[in-house]
């Protein structure tokens, strides 16, 4: 029996292009267009675009003036559990309205907010946007929080500018001197 090797690496790499098309079919299908759906039916998004990550899922966002970070990231991560399983979900905001305003009282504020985010004490974030309001007037700033994150919005008139900040739980380790 002749072996003919145009059949068979014919039949190779049209099984390779049916799987990977198969592949990358299903992967739009069922995991991005129904979370572009979720993300992009949440009050206050204009524009989505998840990223599938081996450890991660990154949605990029275009968010309007008024938008609710908090509510954003549980809508997201609750109505597209089923999609997200183990991975981490983050938020990418796109600036789309912040100004040189509102980056320069951030950039004023960013280290109140830096330390309290590394020494966990996060009650003196509020603190941090009050005192910036009181020395920016004009300048609407606020902060939320939930188990994953912490969302700051700095608004000046038509300005606004979104920020994300994760929450790192604390990691149990053994001590060297144990």
């Amino acid at each position: 029996m002749k072996i003919r090797p145009l059949p068979i690496v014919l039949t190779a790499v049209i099984s390779a292009a049916l799987l990977t098309g198969g592949w990358f079919m299903y992967r739009n299908e069922a995991n991005l267009k129904p979370l572009d759906r979720i993300a992009t039916g949440t009050p206050g998004v204009m524009n989505a675009k998840p990223v599938i990550g081996r450890d991660a899922i990154t949605v990029n966002l275009t968010l309007d003036r008024d938008a609710n970070l908090r509510q954003i990231y549980d809508a997201i991560a609750t109505k597209g559990d089923a999609i997200i399983g183990s991975k981490t979900l983050k938020l990418n905001i796109k600036p789309s309205g912040s100004s040189a305003k509102l980056d320069d009282v951030w950039s004023s504020m960013l280290f109140k907010v830096a330390q309290a985010m590394d020494h966990r004490e996060y009650a003196a974030i509020p603190a941090a946007m009050t005192e910036a309001q009181a020395e920016h007037p004009g300048i609407q700033a606020v902060s939320e929080m939930d188990d994953a994150n912490v969302y700051i919005t700095l608004k000046d008139g038509q300005s606004v500018k979104y920020v994300v900040l994760p929450r790192e739980a604390n990691t149990i380790g053994a001590w060297p001197n144990a």
